[in-house]
């Protein structure tokens, strides 16, 4: 079995979100890898605005190519959790997060940038903005109690690589208010970025 195109296969997915009309964005380690050091072992994970009347359309259009499971999606947009893909012919998984209605969830929303990811520039994916994706990386960190050598070195490369470019001010007020601040001004300290 050949290894998975994963922008290949996660493009799949877009086009039938938008073809329904489904906002989405991508976030964790394709996010990270984009703005930072890339990692050889990325998963997708896709950040999506799906209503329970787009299910059943959803399911059709990817049946075909993807394990999908039609009470998991349903179950996923009921608690606001998340639900998997999986490619057939990779067997390559994609977890797809419903959109949460909180503050935070749609500000990352409102700010994603659209990216190419080919190189002749015919494709294009929505992705969070560096920031959303280092403080995303950080309410993670936080949830698995510090453990996560990979998601730390992960908010590390996108601080290394982005450095000044990134809008400090957001950063740290979003941080402040996601309770995550003490473990930014960590990052800030082990990756050499002031944060000013």
């Amino acid at each position: 079995m050949k290894p998975p195109d994963i922008i290949e296969i996660t493009f799949k997915v877009v086009k039938i979100f938008e073809k329904f009309n489904i906002g989405y964005y991508i976030g964790g380690s394709l996010a990270s890898s984009a703005y930072g050091m890339a990692r050889a072992t990325l998963d997708i994970d896709i950040i999506a605005d799906i209503k329970l009347d787009q299910v059943p359309a959803v399911e059709d259009a990817l049946k075909k190519e993807f394990y999908i499971d039609i009470d998991m999606i349903r179950n996923a947009i009921d608690k606001r959790s998340s639900f998997n893909l999986i490619h057939l012919e990779t067997m390559f998984k994609i977890d797809v997060f419903i959109l949460k209605n909180e503050p935070f969830s749609r500000k990352a929303y409102s700010r994603r940038l659209k990216r190419v990811v080919s190189e002749d520039g015919s494709k294009k994916l929505y992705f969070a903005t560096p920031e959303d994706t280092i403080l995303s990386k950080l309410e993670w960190f936080k949830t698995v109690e510090e453990s996560s050598e990979r998601q730390w070195k992960d908010i590390l490369g996108v601080l290394k690589v982005q450095g000044n470019k990134l809008d400090m001010n957001y950063i740290r007020r979003w941080a402040g208010k996601l309770s995550v601040l003490k473990l930014l001004k960590k990052a800030f300290r082990d990756s050499g970025v002031t944060g000013q």
